[in-house]
């Protein structure tokens, strides 16, 4: 009789490398102020370390962030049980903190939670050949689980830094991370994610473009 075989693991990930894009998603003002799960500051330290790495070997840096217009016709839709916003929040909410936005290379206005949803995200990737996005932000459940979950049905692959991701339900971060993003990608950490470019060998860095809408 043949011994049964142990089930195949997965293979290790790839070196991140010129198919490679960082999209940190809704690190602005207004929600790095909501209290989270990791302390907001933790985590947009992590996401400009991650940012610096991807830049410092010419890979590009996506930053995403949330807005309305000032009438707030482009709301999401209220008749739901927790609705969103009434009115759009000032333009203060959605700046992204400076020593941020100086390393993004693209720089994405989203309306809807996910980052793919009426955007030139999926443009401005396959543009620049990208093929595997590290992803995080704020917040989990929401902005981040979301545009995961487009990205993948774009066939993207998917590394998702956990130390550079927050929610503000302990409950749904976890859901997320145990659940969810094991089954479209990889969870990983900064540190690990730094680890995997080293590989990469450096180019010029692409220069910061103005923030489109």
């Amino acid at each position: 009789m043949t011994a049964p075989t142990s089930p195949a693991r997965p293979e290790p990930d790839p070196a991140l490398d010129s198919a490679a894009a960082l999209v940190l998603v809704d690190l602005q003002n207004g929600i790095l102020a909501l209290p989270t799960t990791r302390p907001a500051p933790e985590v947009l330290k992590n996401g400009i370390a991650l940012a610096e790495a991807f830049r410092a070997r010419g890979l590009p840096v996506v930053l995403v962030r949330v807005a309305w217009s000032p009438d707030g016709g482009d709301l999401p839709v209220r008749r739901v049980d927790r609705p969103g916003p009434a009115s759009a929040p000032p333009a203060s909410f959605s700046e992204i903190p400076a020593e941020l936005a100086a390393l993004g290379t693209v720089i994405v206005t989203k309306r809807h939670w996910g980052a793919f949803t009426g955007t030139e995200l999926d443009l401005q990737l396959r543009r620049r050949g990208v093929r595997r996005i590290v992803l995080a932000g704020i917040s989990t459940s929401i902005g981040v689980e979301s545009t995961a979950r487009s990205a993948w049905e774009h066939s993207y692959e998917l590394i998702f830094a956990e130390d550079a991701t927050a929610d503000t339900d302990p409950d749904a971060h976890a859901h997320t991370f145990g659940k969810i993003f094991p089954r479209i990608g990889r969870v990983s950490a900064t540190a690990e994610v730094i680890a995997a470019l080293d590989d990469h060998k450096p180019s010029a860095a692409p220069d910061a473009v103005t923030p489109r809408d």
